[in-house]
């Protein structure tokens, strides 16, 4: 399993959490090929990184509604 180093990464809260603070998602930008991603609730807690044409496919989705509710 390969690892990142993120101590150093700049943080940005999703758009779409605005008038969410509970419910804050943050992703960190300047990673090539890359995504990380994280609870704002837990900033020193587990980071996901995920291959960015993923998470472009997962975000796309999102917005296009093509996901079932959970």
């Amino acid at each position: 399993m390969s690892r990142y180093d993120l101590a150093t990464a700049q943080w940005r809260k999703s758009s779409y959490s605005s008038g969410q603070p509970d419910n804050c998602l943050e992703v960190s930008d300047n990673h090539p090929g890359l995504v990380p991603v994280r609870d704002s609730k837990s900033p020193h807690g587990p980071a996901l990184v995920f291959p960015a044409a993923s998470w472009t496919a997962f975000v796309d989705a999102v917005k296009d509604r093509q996901l079932p509710p959970a």
